[in-house]
């Protein structure tokens, strides 16, 4: 495994704002300059040749593919605005869609956005492992043989894929080398930067490592890599599923069409859960766990609902037919547990993953300790496992930057975008009454903040709320 990469001490610094217009007074720009050409479906595609490995530049180089959504008011236009809206995964296939380019249509008036596949995905130097990742839907482990036998076949896996030589350089690190090489040969003097969900760990490393380069930057739905304490960071997003259980609980108070409306559905599900403990509960032909329910309770989307709701009533009743088919999932890209157990290790031994379980019932009895084994099932023995872990930042002396999360998001926490927030002076942290990726939801009245903030560095009210 690689050495761990230590912080640079000194002369950090996180998202600078240029209160005019983007792109002046800043780091020299040299290097490549990119050319375009027309790849299909609006888009123009280029590439870019840079080091393996940022460590050591003699290393053999890789391709970055990038491609661009010219501006459609070029009279008008602020420069270019460079996007990851997470994963991490390949963003350009995603941009081929008529209905996500749709999304951009406003910001394309104003800014060429460019995206680009990190390192690893696709159109970038791709990593093609010779194992599948194994994935288990009842992730939470009730013994550990069965822990173990998952954990050591995610080893294999790992160990395969670590046959590329770029399997070891995809943390957010790498990445950052790679934006600031993508600044240069855009001729861009600052980045200004659009990063959601995990696009906003790239943007924590860049601004770190390259502050001299960074324009405006707005960050939706914040992958927090500042906090290193496992269980307190954890711990929040625990909490944040927990909270959708107990908004779950009080949406079927409300809606008389809920399967539980009348009861206390909290209650309801205590005592489903305690008698599945006891005796798993029959359905579709088969029997089903306290710890197969908790894995299957599928309560972050509101639209699902209805269904849950019908499903935990009919359970309690006796018949768990409902919770019975162990879901199916898309397999995630390969690569995309490579690059997120490189920036968020996780312990592979199965008795440290207990010990976090117990810490996490403390703030999260009902539901949330399961994120305990979430990350168990990415992470578990995968080589590579924190090679740049999150670690604290000495932010300060910079303009602000604008903040974005939704008030309902369990996937990426509120706490962990006020957390970054508050170590950035002047940072302003808009809260959304919404779930995750606000802008490309579509929050009307964020977007419109967001697009004060990139074209005329304007920020929005303090404690603004957006509905």
């Amino acid at each position: 495994m690689k050495k761990i990469r230590k912080v640079v001490a000194g002369g950090v610094c996180l998202l600078t704002v240029l209160s005019g217009v983007a792109g002046t007074s800043a780091a020299a720009t040299t290097g490549p300059v990119l050319s375009w050409r027309d790849c299909g479906d609006g888009l123009l595609c280029g590439s870019l040749a840079v080091p393996s490995d940022w460590a050591r530049p003699g290393q053999d180089p890789i391709t970055l593919g990038l491609a661009k959504l010219p501006a459609t008011i070029p009279a008008g236009k602020r420069g270019v605005l460079l996007m990851d809206l997470g994963g991490p995964q390949a963003q350009i296939s995603a941009f081929r869609q008529p209905a996500l380019q749709q999304r951009f249509a406003e910001l394309r008036q104003w800014f060429d956005l460019v995206i680009f596949d990190p390192r690893g995905f696709e159109a970038s130097s791709g990593i093609s492992c010779p194992l599948p990742a194994p994935s288990e839907a009842d992730y939470v482990f009730a013994e550990q043989a069965a822990f173990d036998a998952y954990a050591e076949q995610n080893a294999r896996f790992g160990r395969e894929c670590a046959r590329t030589p770029l399997a070891g350089e995809l943390d957010s690190w790498q990445v950052a080398h790679d934006l600031e090489a993508m600044r240069k040969a855009l001729g861009e003097r600052r980045l200004n930067y659009f990063g959601n969900s995990y696009g906003t760990v790239y943007a924590q490393a860049y601004a770190d490592l390259f502050p001299g380069g960074v324009g405006r930057m707005y960050l939706d739905s914040v992958m927090d890599h500042t906090n290193p304490s496992l269980r307190n960071w954890l711990g929040q997003r625990a909490r944040a599923n927990e909270r959708s259980l107990h908004r779950f609980a009080g949406w079927c108070a409300a809606e008389p069409s809920c399967a539980l409306h009348g009861r206390d559905v909290l209650t309801v599900w205590d005592e489903l859960i305690e008698r599945a403990t006891q005796q798993p509960i029959p359905g579709g032909g088969t029997t089903v766990s306290a710890k197969q329910i908790i894995a299957r309770a599928d309560v972050s989307a509101e639209r699902r609902w209805p269904a849950f709701g019908t499903a935990l009533a009919e359970a309690h009743a006796g018949d768990a037919t409902k919770f019975a088919t162990k879901p199916s999932f898309p397999p995630d890209p390969s690569v995309m547990r490579i690059a997120i157990c490189a920036d968020f290790p996780y312990p592979g031994d199965y008795r440290a993953v207990r010990a976090v379980e117990t810490s996490l019932r403390t703030v999260a009895p009902r539901l949330g300790w399961r994120q305990a084994w979430i990350w168990a099932m990415n992470c578990a023995r995968l080589p590579g496992n924190g090679t740049f872990p999150p670690h604290r930042r000495d932010f300060g002396g910079f303009p602000p930057v604008l903040v974005v999360g939704g008030e309902y998001d369990d996937n990426t926490p509120p706490e962990w975008g006020r957390h970054l927030a508050a170590q950035l002076p002047g940072a302003r942290y808009l809260a959304a009454n919404g779930d995750h990726a606000v802008y490309v939801d579509g929050n009307a009245c964020a977007r419109a903040h967001v697009h004060r903030y990139l074209t005329a560095g304007q920020l929005p009210p303090k404690n603004t709320v957006c509905a």
